[in-house]
């Protein structure tokens, strides 16, 4: 497995080890990072995980890639930069779409995301040379699942654990009390590495699902401690409060997983929503 982080180019065909490649669509950004992270897997029948978004540079390489050896299409989840670019990959090669069943519609989701097999938890698709299993890790999508390669120790994560980042919970479909739990669940796996949908590989997976749920819950602790400089409060006098860390350009976004926070904290019975939020 090669750790040195590298430069991630869009387009580029990176060799992660003897049947893992990653190709990073040209969709670099603010909630993307340098891009969704493409894997292949396998030398001859080949799966791949994470199609990304409708984009015609990134189809004509991962088609030039893979060739007529492609069999299966795994996708994480049905955000618009994951998934939406298995229907053409299909219909070039006829490869098999797997993923969960559809997530409720927020409005962010892929809607032409038809999976020819629906995927459940601890489901294990035989590759021939390689097998793949389906781990559901709702929280950043209901829908989302990660996918164990086990031979090897690497899970493949999609939005579950990026690198160099946070998710983003958004509500409804996003759910923080999923997401820990499901942060949890991955510590009871053998696993050598992440294979995230964004950035590098990262190693040590068992340290950085330990150091999300601390961050999760250190960040949980600042929105009760806000309460005691603003309460009832409305989420935007929250947010500047909340995430006085956080470069402004960036609540928008925070805003989102401040809600679940809230949302989370409101089930334990610790806070009170409505218009405005307090504590209870």
């Amino acid at each position: 497995m090669n750790s040195t982080p590298e430069k991630i180019t869009p387009g580029e065909v990176v060799r992660l080890n003897d049947l893992v490649s990653r190709v990073t669509a040209p969709n670099p950004g603010m909630m993307t990072g340098p891009g969704t992270n493409t894997y292949i897997v396998g030398r001859d029948a080949l799966a791949l995980i994470d199609p990304g978004p409708v984009s015609a540079p990134h189809l004509e390489v991962l088609l030039k890639t893979v060739g007529k050896q492609l069999k299966w299409i795994f996708c994480t989840h049905t955000h618009l930069d994951h998934s939406p670019g298995a229907q053409a990959l299909k219909q070039a090669t006829g490869a098999q779409v797997l993923g969960y069943a559809p997530a409720l519609d927020d409005g962010r989701q892929d809607k032409s995301f038809a999976p020819d097999r629906v995927l459940q938890d601890g489901d294990v698709i035989d590759c021939g040379e390689f097998a793949l299993r389906a781990v559901h890790t709702p929280g950043h999508a209901s829908n989302h699942l990660c996918y164990l390669y086990d031979f090897k120790g690497i899970l493949f994560t999609g939005d579950h654990v990026m690198q160099g980042s946070t998710v983003v919970i958004t509500p409804p479909d996003g759910d923080m009390i999923a997401y820990l739990k499901s942060l949890e669940s991955l510590l009871a796996l053998d696993l050598q590495a992440f294979a995230p949908g964004h950035g590098h590989l990262i190693a040590h997976p068992h340290d950085e699902a330990r150091r999300l749920i601390a961050h999760r819950l250190k960040r949980e602790q600042k929105v009760v401690d806000a309460f005691a400089k603003k309460n009832p409060a409305t989420l935007d006098e929250l947010v500047t409060i909340v995430y006085d860390d956080v470069p402004e350009r960036m609540h928008p976004v925070a805003r989102r997983s401040l809600h679940a926070h809230l949302l989370k904290l409101e089930h334990e019975g610790r806070v009170k929503g409505g218009a405005d939020w307090r504590l209870a």
